[in-house]
């Protein structure tokens, strides 16, 4: 089945590139260049995924991810110039998946692209039946329903945070480095921002933990990644 992209960005050089790249990769491609036509692209042609332009005119590429995520879950990779630091946290922390950098290489934008597909295709499949159930103290990970809960609740989680607590609980007490749980939600060799993981274990927390201020669950290993607490 095609998937649809929906592409953003104000530069209409940067615009026809990532078009043309994945259009031949085989993705049916719609294009924006602000805000505006941006929401009603996704209105009138649902994207299975968005790549998303932060420094937009109008309506920036913060508020279109919001208004995008109220609407209903939908894979972003966020595209930021060098600087926008603050502006790329905050995008991780409203619900993107991915980022890149500005100037980017459209080959790894097409590899993203695939590679943040595949978790949320793993996701609506309900997970492939190849590793069952686990369970760490009251949080339970079941893959096949791509479900976590805690205690009787049931939390809701991206695709991309699914991996990264399936991963940490399967082998509490462990750390991981950033880098290492970078490898797990890419699954690629690239260059990224190890700060994209704490952005996404800030979210993990606010939906999984009773006081995301005291967390008892995905543990900070100062200086070197994460954990997930011993039962």
């Amino acid at each position: 089945m095609t998937r649809t992209v929906l592409v953003v960005d104000d530069e209409p050089k940067i615009l026809q590139v990532v078009r043309d790249y994945l259009a031949d990769a085989g993705f049916t491609v719609t294009t924006a260049s602000d805000g505006t036509t941006a929401l009603a692209q996704a209105r009138a042609v649902p994207p299975d995924l968005v790549v998303l332009d932060l420094g937009l005119p109008g309506i920036d590429g913060l508020d279109v991810a919001r208004e995008l995520q109220r609407r209903g879950p939908v894979p972003i990779i966020m595209l930021t110039a060098r600087s926008d630091e603050v502006d790329r946290i905050l995008g991780l922390e409203l619900g993107a998946d991915d980022y890149l950098v500005k100037p980017f290489s459209p080959r790894e934008l097409v590899a993203r692209v695939r590679a943040v597909l595949r978790r949320t295709e793993r996701a609506a499949a309900g997970g492939d039946g190849t590793t069952g159930p686990v369970t760490v103290g009251d949080v339970t990970v079941d893959p096949d329903r791509r479900r976590v809960t805690v205690g009787e609740r049931a939390v809701e989680l991206t695709a991309t945070e699914f991996e990264l607590v399936e991963h940490l609980a399967r082998q509490p007490g462990r750390v991981f480095t950033r880098s290492q749980l970078l490898g797990v939600i890419h699954g690629l060799a690239v260059e990224s921002y190890e700060r994209a993981i704490d952005a996404h274990v800030k979210n993990i927390r606010r939906k999984l933990e009773p006081d995301p201020h005291r967390p008892r669950y995905v543990l900070t290993v100062h200086g070197v990644g994460y954990r997930f607490a011993e039962a």
